[in-house]
């Protein structure tokens, strides 16, 4: 029996929280023994403002914390200084963060210093290697030492707490609400939701093309220059379309625009809205990314990722044979690319992080717990 509303501050940064944190913040909402404040650091200020008008959401709080080449430090503290003001103000019962970015760790923190219960979305994935991804993977384990309810996407990812020391009991295996941000934007592109860039990009809809996407920060110089010459052959000896929206950091920005510029079928374009990178992979021929969103939610779409990085904190699409590590070694990526546009991927295995659910589990677990 549920004696009181229990108050839950909601807190993210990013374009890839956001979507994650979407369905759970409606999900809370349209629960009456909750009050759900949601506040957002706005660490991507551009990117996560897309996110927010797609699931209709407007914060209670906005910290508005973007400034051009601020360092990871400077970010902390404005982090940490911003977030405690909100604290006092709204004295919530637990404080919900996700996965792996500075805004987690340091609300998480912030919460911790003002003795305020943290539940983990998203929480124990590992790659055990603090310097990939970066600065992610120590972001999240902090994240993990602090929280006290821990949602984890995957039986691994639970398996990675337990041998952590975490009880079981607090510790949900959810599956990633990932999922159920891309269903429900599925539904409304089957509904006839539409915009300008998907209608432009229906002229691929019955050709081979490759969804493309690159913004790690272990990529950055050569890594990425090598990756661009890998995408200039694959088109020209595969004759197909690459479409890729660039991240907005310099440093992908240069050696993509530069490399890749002046090809007619590779498509650069600005960061997409959500819609939009749904549609361009239900429709891709393959997917080449170093995003862990993307390979949690390409196999929904039954799409291979060949994925730009050294490690995955995600293995599981590696285990059921959805996802292949290149890293940005130019000679595989070429051959595997070549491999899958050829013989195609038909495979027979469930998406392995979630049918959908997720937050519905996430609400059922906070409204009996202690919080």
């Amino acid at each position: 029996m549920i004696s009181q509303t229990k108050k839950v501050l909601i807190c993210f940064g990013t374009r890839p929280e956001a979507i994650k944190m979407a369905p759970l913040f409606h999900e809370l909402k349209g629960n009456p023994n909750f009050e759900v404040k949601l506040c957002v650091t706005a660490q991507h200020r551009k990117m996560l403002d897309q996110v927010l008008q797609f699931f209709e959401i407007v914060p209670d709080y906005d910290l508005n914390l973007m400034k051009e080449n601020q360092t990871l430090n400077s970010l902390s503290a404005t982090i940490l200084a911003g977030m405690d003001a909100v604290l006092v103000a709204e004295k919530p019962d637990v404080v919900l963060v996700h996965g792996d970015t500075t805004t987690s760790s340091m609300v998480a923190l912030a919460a911790f210093h003002r003795n305020i219960k943290i539940g983990h979305v998203e929480a124990g994935l590992r790659t055990y290697n603090k310097k990939a991804p970066f600065p992610e993977e120590i972001n999240r384990q902090i994240t993990g030492r602090i929280a006290d309810f821990h949602f984890a996407p995957t039986l691994l990812a639970k398996n990675n707490l337990l041998q952590e020391g975490i009880d079981n009991e607090d510790i949900a295996v959810t599956g990633n609400t990932i999922i159920d941000a891309l269903l429900w934007t599925q539904k409304k592109l089957d509904g006839g939701f539409t915009n300008r860039q998907i209608e432009d990009f229906k002229f691929l809809q019955n050709k081979k093309f490759i969804l493309v996407t690159g913004h790690r920060r272990e990529s950055f110089g050569q890594g990425f220059i090598d990756f661009c010459e890998a995408l200039k052959t694959i088109v020209k000896e595969q004759n197909c379309h690459v479409v890729f929206p660039v991240h907005l950091n310099p440093n992908v920005q240069k050696p993509v625009n530069e490399l890749l510029g002046n090809d007619d079928n590779i498509h650069l374009l600005e960061p997409v809205d959500y819609p939009v990178m749904v549609w361009l992979m239900k429709n891709c021929s393959l997917i080449i990314s170093d995003s862990g969103g993307i390979q949690e939610e390409a196999p929904t779409f039954k799409k291979h990722i060949l994925v730009t990085r050294e490690v995955s904190e995600r293995p599981e699409g590696i285990q059921e044979g959805f996802s292949t590590l290149v890293g940005t070694n130019k000679t595989l990526i070429i051959q595997k690319a070549k491999e899958y546009l050829g013989k195609g991927f038909e495979p027979t295995n469930q998406n392995p992080y979630g049918d959908g659910n997720a937050c519905k589990a996430i609400v059922k677990y906070l409204l009996h717990s202690q919080v």
